[in-house]
């Protein structure tokens, strides 16, 4: 609900760490022709770096297994400049993964075992093959991306101290902020007749819903008769533990700091306006729960991952580049194809 777009290379090079079953479920159904693999790789050299080459059957696999994992972008991986950061991103990974510690190769591969699991078993089990094979892959093509990226993140953390992972939290508190909200959304748009609603009209509708949540009747029962929130009403209003970065400014603004408990006065948003109240909140280091601090921990170690991809590192250990080049009117096709990666129809904020 509310969720900001990230560019596509933050996803790309951040957030690989995060189990993908949102993006493998709107995957379901889509067919594409499979080709068969070839057992030796005789394939050109599309990409050399220090101490290893990515060849075209190499980098053709990355792309298949990026097309599984978030199909939103299928589109964009005929574009030159995405595919060059593609190659680029598969480099770094590899020649970081080939030189990671012992100790990180086995947790890595420990931890992708366990996300792919978790993974595999969101997604119905009749589909699953399926989605493979329009794909061409097997699960130990998932599941050894998979570990690349994981060995690398747990290689990155070696080092990350209790100190170093405080100061990530003060520094991007709101990142790590999460609170349980419930609310009552009254859409600028009438859910019924798709007819555009008065501002003045939607107050009056928003302080009606306040009044009765002031005179002490039950939010979820209240939020299940007027909210217009689809992600929300049928849970009585409730996003619990949700990270406020997520959501847009004023909203995100109002989790933060509405008193505990508080009924809002009515909250002005793009999509209407909100009646919430803040159930419970996380915003303080000592608070959070050990899986809380392995995410900024794992947060850290992207950081590292980014800044070796884009502070000029990477750079040093590319020799060349070679992919072929696509004709111009076919990439033209891929334009606007970014998206806004909404979760309900109260939209999203783009960046």
């Amino acid at each position: 609900m509310l969720q900001k777009y990230k560019t596509v290379k933050k996803v790309l090079s951040v957030s690989m760490v995060a189990v993908l079953s949102l993006s493998l479920l709107a995957a379901c159904g889509k067919k594409e022709e499979a080709t068969t693999p070839e057992s030796t790789d005789t394939s050109a050299v599309v990409a050399t770096y220090d101490g290893g080459t990515i060849t075209a059957n190499e980098f053709d696999m990355e792309q298949r297994v990026m097309k599984f994992l978030y199909p939103e972008y299928a589109q964009m991986m005929d574009m030159d400049d995405f595919k060059d950061y593609l190659v680029r991103q598969e480099i770094a990974y590899k020649y970081l993964s080939e030189n990671a510690s012992d100790e990180a190769k086995t947790e890595g591969s420990k931890v992708a075992t366990e996300q792919f699991d978790k993974m595999k078993a969101q997604v119905p089990e009749e589909q699953w093959p399926e989605m493979l094979k329009a794909q061409n892959l097997t699960d130990d093509n998932i599941k050894d991306y998979m570990t690349r990226i994981m060995t690398v993140i747990k290689d990155k953390e070696t080092g990350v101290t209790e100190d170093d992972m405080k100061a990530e939290f003060d520094k991007n508190k709101e990142q790590y902020t999460t609170a349980s909200v419930r609310h009552v959304l009254i859409n600028f748009t009438d859910p019924k007749t798709q007819k555009e609603r008065k501002k003045e009209d939607a107050l009056k509708i928003a302080e009606e819903v306040k009044a009765k949540l002031d005179g002490g009747a039950d939010f979820a029962e209240v939020a299940k008769e007027y909210s217009e929130d689809p992600g929300s009403a049928d849970k009585g209003g409730l996003y619990e533990n949700a990270a406020v970065a997520q959501w847009v400014e004023a909203f995100k603004q109002a989790a933060i700091t509405l008193p505990l408990n508080k009924i809002s006065d009515p909250v002005e948003t793009e999509y209407g306006y909100h009646v919430m109240k803040v159930e419970a909140r996380t915003d303080a280091y000592d608070k959070m729960t050990a899986e809380q601090k392995d995410s900024i921990k794992s947060s850290i170690a992207a950081a590292k991952i980014d800044t070796f991809m884009t502070g000029g590192e990477l750079d040093k250990f590319v020799k060349e580049v070679n992919l072929p080049k696509t004709d111009k009117a076919e990439e033209g096709n891929t334009e606007g194809t970014e998206g806004t990666g909404t979760d309900t129809q109260t939209g999203t904020e783009g960046e």
